[in-house]
């Protein structure tokens, strides 16, 4: 059978045009960002980074981060569970209700909760009767990260649980095993590199996100301030300097998410060919 090959002057072309690309649109932002938060020194550098609305910054996104990827995690295994395993109705109506965040923007999303939760909405003669404050608060926050990553988990489970069928479950029920037991001995050890991949993105969307995020915060120092809010603030105010160097921590957390995006992808690989490689060994054992 003949190959079909393109010829060298296209390969080479396509490789270059593939390159300069990357280099304008990743590592040269990269750089410039890396570059500015030095341009003064390390000493402005570390100052900006122990700020003390910095820190604060820090701590709320971590925060928001702790709340909403659970969350998202819980619903996102449920979710891939009940779509890859069962047929039911509404089955459709849910999948695309899962994609409703890709559709919509963050900025129209943190809108709508103003228009729920804030001193006008719907919801403010019941939030003001429990004196609970939803928007310019934490709370709101947590709102609007956890319906903007909530896709991440359930889109990474559920083609995997597809591919994975049910035949396992069901030999485990047979044999007498609980649903919950059946989940952790056999469903959760085959899907965890998937699961793993939808939590390291969706905590990379938490920790990053802006648009929905300064619609509900209020942009309070110190209080209700994101880094990403915080790295606005910062250049607003001719505060370069600082604000390149917070941009460093979000920065470096974009470089982790892609060293363990490529481990768990190459992990995950790996397991497809070693699975192939048991499967034929099996089926060439019952051959013989």
């Amino acid at each position: 059978m003949k190959h079909l090959t393109e010829p060298a002057y296209i390969r080479w072309t396509l490789i270059i045009v593939a390159l300069l690309f990357l280099g304008l649109f990743l590592i040269l932002p990269l750089v410039a960002v890396f570059t500015e938060a030095f341009r003064q020194g390390a000493g402005v550098f570390v100052a900006s980074i122990t700020d003390e609305e910095t820190l604060s910054a820090v701590k709320l996104t971590l925060l928001v981060a702790a709340i909403s990827v659970p969350v998202n995690v819980t619903f996102g295994i449920a979710a891939a569970w009940a779509i890859a395993k069962f047929s039911f109705r509404g089955k459709n109506v849910l999948l695309t209700l899962i994609d409703l965040p890709f559709a919509v923007s963050p900025v129209i999303a943190g809108l709508i909760f103003v228009l729920l939760f804030g001193s006008q909405g719907v919801a403010a003669p019941l939030l003001a009767a429990w004196d609970f404050k939803i928007i310019f608060a934490v709370p709101g926050i947590v709102l609007a990260t956890t319906f903007v990553t909530f896709p991440f988990v359930a889109r990474e489970l559920i083609p995997v649980m597809e591919a994975q069928g049910r035949d396992e479950e069901e030999a485990a029920v047979s044999l007498g095993a609980s649903g919950w037991k059946t989940f952790l001995r056999v469903t959760l050890p085959n899907v965890k590199w998937g699961l793993l991949y939808g939590v390291i993105l969706c905590n990379a969307r938490a920790m990053g996100e802006f648009g929905a995020v300064s619609v509900v915060s209020g942009h309070i120092r110190g209080m209700t301030n994101t880094l990403p809010l915080h790295v606005e603030i910062l250049y607003n105010e001719y505060q370069f300097a600082a604000a390149f160097a917070v941009a460093t921590l979000l920065a470096a957390l974009a470089l982790v998410t892609l060293i363990l995006k490529s481990l768990i992808e190459w992990k995950t690989e790996r397991q497809a060919k070693l699975d192939e490689e048991q499967h034929y060994d099996v089926t060439g054992e019952r051959a013989g």
